[in-house]
């Protein structure tokens, strides 16, 4: 246990994981959380959430579990109050949800498109539209959102609503950060590659079927260090980015990408 956030509030949207293993969201909220923050573990399975909130609280953490579609305006409004009504503050946005679906400008239907950028892009503008006026009361706050390395390169394969959402949150992040800036409140992204999660698990399943093992070999032969990263990573680097000791630092896009994105 340590102390970097020691006292602070966090929020952390999809905090549970969707299959077996450790995911990045659910690596960040255990780590806030062994850091000294309390911390609002939310998902849209509150069974994901209460697996992530048994963790916490069997390592002393505090923290409460909640279910929320933060695609949906509604639901963060309440997230948010809860937040406040539980904690009496809110100082991290730590924004984790994300889905990946398949196909290029033609095979993707209206329907997946806007489904994708809801759940991908909509659901932090509208979390940060709900958190941003009590960080702006508090006078402080530290917004992370999680986007992908598919915002700044291709994907092994057709993803363009995935690409496009994940490019988007950068641009938003980068509003949300020169708009507050003086407010005292940050806004930082981080664009994960190559980190072996549950979804990944489940988006290349669904992509291509298949020995998964044999494909993380593969993946693993294509990132320079000869290895894909862990959540661990992720985790970290937003610990870093939501922490004091990045009191300088907004509008930043941090790649956590073991060099994979300056591969040619």
């Amino acid at each position: 246990m340590g102390d970097r956030v020691k006292g602070k509030v966090a929020i952390v949207t999809g905090a549970g994981s969707i299959g077996p293993g450790m995911g990045n969201g659910k690596a960040s909220a255990i780590l806030y959380a062994r850091e000294g923050a309390r911390a609002m573990l939310v998902d849209y399975r509150l069974e994901a959430a209460e697996e992530t909130e048994g963790i916490i609280r069997g390592e002393g953490g505090d923290c409460i579990a909640y279910k929320a579609d933060v695609s949906k305006s509604s639901d963060c409004k309440r997230m948010v109050e809860k937040c406040i009504e539980t904690f009496g503050r809110v100082d991290i946005l730590h924004n984790n949800v994300g889905i990946v679906e398949s196909g290029g400008a033609i095979e993707t239907s209206e329907e997946s498109w806007d489904r994708v950028m809801a759940v991908n892009l909509k659901s932090m503008f509208l979390t940060c539209k709900y958190v941003l006026p009590y960080m702006e009361k508090q006078g402080s706050g530290s917004i992370v959102n999680i986007s992908s390395d598919a915002a700044i390169r291709q994907m092994a394969y057709p993803a363009i609503a995935y690409s496009a959402s994940k490019a988007g949150v950068i641009a938003l992040t980068r509003e949300v950060a020169l708009e507050y800036a003086a407010k005292g409140i940050r806004a930082n992204v981080v664009l994960p590659a190559s980190i072996r999660t549950p979804l990944v698990v489940a988006s290349l399943t669904r992509a291509y079927g298949g020995d998964i093992e044999e494909m993380m070999k593969k993946r693993d032969a294509l990132c320079p260090m000869g290895h894909q990263g862990d959540p661990w990573d992720v985790a970290r680097a937003a610990l870093f980015l939501a922490s004091d000791e990045a009191k300088y630092i907004t509008a930043a896009t941090l790649v956590v990408d073991g060099g994979l994105t300056m591969r040619e």
